[in-house]
């Protein structure tokens, strides 16, 4: 079992940055895919950005490629997305997700592969 807990959305003007976190408890964290998804209101669950197991793969949606940056650090448990020159469409809940996996290199963008979710972090641009 894994327990993942969201951190540091709020709300920031528009061309604005913030941190999100994702600290993790329970089982060996370094063997897990991680991902962050978000939802807007009115609007599906989307992907935003996956990591492998190793840190070393990563994997951006179209739409945050070149302003967010996600990044893992298996000592700390933790892996966080830099989202950078925010958007007012980048308001919504962003979730922290992950998936164990035996394959160092895979990122998973995919929801339903996805096992264990965390509770989300807000996050508010305005314009």
């Amino acid at each position: 079992q894994v327990q993942l807990v969201e951190a540091g959305g709020g709300l920031v003007q528009a061309g604005g940055s913030l941190r999100l976190s994702c600290a993790t408890s329970g089982r060996t964290f370094s063997s897990y895919s991680m991902g962050w998804f978000r939802r807007a209101p009115g609007k599906e669950r989307e992907f935003v950005a996956a990591i492998s197991w190793s840190g070393g793969s990563t994997f951006y949606a179209d739409s945050v490629k070149a302003r967010f940056t996600i990044s893992k650090d298996n000592a700390k448990n933790t892996v966080d997305l830099q989202v950078n020159s925010l958007k007012p469409e980048d308001t919504a809940v962003y979730y922290c997700a992950a998936v164990p996996t035996r394959v160092y290199t895979t990122v998973n963008t995919n929801a339903r592969e996805y096992v264990y979710w965390g509770q989300g972090t807000q996050v508010t641009v305005s314009s």
